[in-house]
């Protein structure tokens, strides 16, 4: 059974993608989860805080490692399995961020990777720091 998309991932390979958050982002965001904290969209509440700001959703600041597995690595077909992340640092309409993945681990007997996986804003300030259990379905 070959779902691998690329080839087998090896350890050690890694891939990334960068974006630049947008207004917009957060505009879909909400629309789409309900989420209308005011620290997304109320730049005077935002300010009053110890963040200094408007902040980007969590949601919105993972989704680029959602398009790094599912388009990268390992590719087409992925999907998650565990997500363990921590926020480290706020990510801000504007700020262009990079997802990194690096592959820690392959399963032989099922389509399973483990990655360690980063968030980076332009300014090279880790935002979100983990790791990710995937499994690749086969979609070709």
């Amino acid at each position: 059974m070959t779902a691998w998309p690329h080839g087998s991932p090896r350890v050690g390979d890694r891939a990334s993608m960068t974006h630049t958050v947008e207004d917009e982002d957060i505009v879909r965001f909400t629309a789409m989860s309900g989420d209308r904290n005011p620290l997304h969209d109320d730049a005077e509440a935002a300010a009053r805080t110890r963040l200094g700001g408007i902040v980007v959703q969590g949601g919105v600041t993972t989704a680029i490692l959602n398009a790094v597995v599912a388009e990268r690595l390992p590719g087409p077909g992925t999907v998650f399995l565990e997500t363990p992340w921590k926020f480290l640092a706020p990510t801000r309409p504007g700020d262009t961020i990079t997802g990194e993945v690096e592959v820690t681990s392959v399963r032989d007997d099922k389509p399973i990777t483990t990655l360690v996986t980063r968030v980076v804003r332009g300014d090279d300030e880790v935002v979100i720091d983990g790791t990710a259990v995937c499994w690749t379905f086969d979609v070709r």
